[in-house]
């Protein structure tokens, strides 16, 4: 999970289709219309062990998007196949609606700096 997040703070579009499951990719990906992603908190995981066939990470992405501050609430499902991880899907759970930055709280990427002087549009 942690490097597929990775991968969309990056762009790296090869990654990600090459770590999501052919049966359910959805054929074209456009990451640069998404929002900048600025944190990521792994909430549970279940299964995924070294023996395991299939598992799950539940997970809290922090995203930015304008001046508004949004959190993406999913449950992820992936499964191994030619002994490697691949995202299956993901149900996305309630959250809260994104909330305006004042231009001199601090900037949520964690800089230290103000948003103003650091991520504001």
């Amino acid at each position: 999970m942690r490097s597929r997040y990775s991968a969309y703070v990056l762009g790296n579009e090869d990654y990600l289709k090459a770590s999501w499951a052919t049966e359910t990719f959805p054929g074209a990906l456009e990451l640069d219309k998404g929002p900048r992603w600025c944190g990521l908190q792994i909430v549970n995981t279940e299964q995924g062990r070294a023996d395991d066939d299939e598992g799950s990470v539940e997970f809290i992405a922090t995203y930015l998007e304008g001046d508004h501050l949004g959190q993406l609430h999913e449950l992820s499902r992936f499964a191994r196949q030619e002994r490697r991880w691949v995202y299956v899907d993901g149900d996305i759970q309630p959250g809260q609606a994104p909330v305006k930055i004042a231009r001199n709280e601090p900037c949520p990427c964690g800089s230290g700096k103000k948003f103003k002087r650091c991520c504001a549009p």
